[in-house]
């Protein structure tokens, strides 16, 4: 799967959460979560990616027969093209080139099928995954706690990130964890890869019929 924008948008959610914790300037205490890596690799977001890369090749066998029909289509209207009249290969063209336009659309309407199952299935974790950081930030008495992909030096020991799994899947996560709301910009998780593009070769450019005998 491909890496999204998932960790600037939580990073500003962790911030918020961060907010209502007293802050000292001089003894804060700073913690560092990667989120994307604890939503992929909590036991729900294996499960997570378990179930889109059933939709994803369920979808994309779906694609791939589609456009070998849509090829052998061609190629058979390549061979009959000496033989057809004008009008029936500009049928036959049109026709093709029709089915090729509906399988463009499917193209794109299976693509967003995928990120909408995508984000349905990460919302929750999402949640469970602030629920965590919260319950780390009381626990251990930290400040702040930030996104790491924020920022551009991370000191190891500041690095909670399996912990941050490990509470999750304890079940620590459930403490009532209020969601992203839509003004914050709710997490959807790294988006999924994208389907093939399909891509058959259209038919050669229409030429008028040899001369009849």
């Amino acid at each position: 799967m491909s890496v999204s924008a998932l960790p600037r948008v939580l990073s500003l959610v962790l911030a918020l959460l961060a907010i209502a914790l007293p802050v000292s300037a001089q003894t804060m205490r700073v913690g560092v979560v990667d989120t994307q890596r604890a939503v992929m690799e909590t036991e729900d977001g294996l499960r997570m990616q378990a179930t889109l890369k059933k939709v994803f090749d369920s979808r994309q066998r779906e694609l791939d027969k589609k456009q070998e029909d849509l090829q052998k289509e061609r190629d058979d209207i390549d061979k009959q093209r000496d033989v057809l009249s004008k009008v029936a290969l500009a049928k036959r063209m049109d026709k093709w080139q029709r089915e090729m336009v509906q399988l463009q659309q499917v193209f794109v309407d299976y693509n967003k099928e995928l990120q909408k199952k995508q984000g349905e299935l990460t919302q929750p974790i999402v949640q469970k995954i602030m629920g965590a950081i919260r319950r780390l930030a009381t626990q251990d008495g930290l400040d702040l706690v930030l996104d790491k992909q924020a920022a551009p030096y991370v000191r190891s020991d500041l690095d909670v990130t399996d912990r941050i799994i490990t509470l999750y899947n304890q079940g620590s996560g459930d403490d009532g964890a209020k969601a992203p709301s839509k003004k914050e910009g709710a997490a959807t998780g790294p988006a999924p890869a994208p389907l093939a593009l399909p891509n058959a070769t259209p038919p050669a450019t229409l030429a008028p019929p040899p001369p009849k005998k």
